[in-house]
């Protein structure tokens, strides 16, 4: 196996592109270089001879560029609808099925999900990915769906724990506002009585007495 092949090559550029994906926190910003990975990846297994993961990599580009600007089950379905279609045109083997469920699960996450179930949705197409890949030979490809994994996983566990750190941060502030009212004077309390002022006496009031 040659590792610098322009098959292989191609899987590199593909691994760098699929790793800023994974590391972004924004939905927009993964869905913006998933989508220019999926091209990289449609070339890289066109060049490897392995055409359902091209196909599908290829719908894949598209439909990530397409869900940037909109969210719409109809588009969702149509897209679930074309990978389908594709497998069923290339697809010779069981194996060449993973890519195109791959693809198909990651269509549903993109266009319908956010977050972390977004996320999670997509790690289950990252496994039939890195699966396609090692029976395919794909060593850019192997390691890249490996190093997605593990970044998106990373980027999960990040994500619930600042969702976890909000609320107590929150209730943190609102027991401190509370200490600082309640050591602080009640503007309607009533105040204290001070003593009435004697009036001074005038030389009338002397003669009076």
């Amino acid at each position: 196996m040659d590792f610098f092949s322009p098959a292989q090559i191609a899987g590199y550029v593909a691994l760098a592109l699929g790793v800023t994906a994974f590391l972004q926190k924004s939905d927009r910003r993964l869905k913006f270089f998933n989508a220019v990975q999926s091209l990289v990846y449609a070339l890289h297994f066109a060049l490897l001879g392995n055409l359902p993961a091209s196909a599908s990599a290829l719908v894949s580009s598209s439909r990530s560029f397409l869900s940037l600007r909109y969210r719409s089950l109809w588009l969702c379905a149509a897209y679930v609808a074309a990978i389908v279609g594709v497998g069923a045109v290339f697809v010779k083997s069981p194996a060449g099925w993973l890519p195109v469920i791959g693809s198909a699960v990651a269509t549903i996450a993109i266009f319908t999900m956010r977050g972390i179930p977004f996320r999670c949705v997509l790690l289950l197409s990252t496994l039939l990915w890195l699966a396609n890949n090692a029976i395919s030979g794909s060593v850019g490809g192997t390691v890249l769906e490996i190093v997605n994994a593990v970044v998106n996983i990373s980027t999960i566990i990040r994500m619930v724990r600042a969702g976890h750190a909000k609320p107590s941060s929150v209730s943190a502030l609102r027991r401190e506002s509370s200490a600082v009212l309640s050591q602080s004077p009640s503007p309607c309390s009533p105040r204290p009585c001070s003593k009435p002022l004697r009036r001074p006496e005038t030389p009338s009031s002397r003669l009076g007495k």
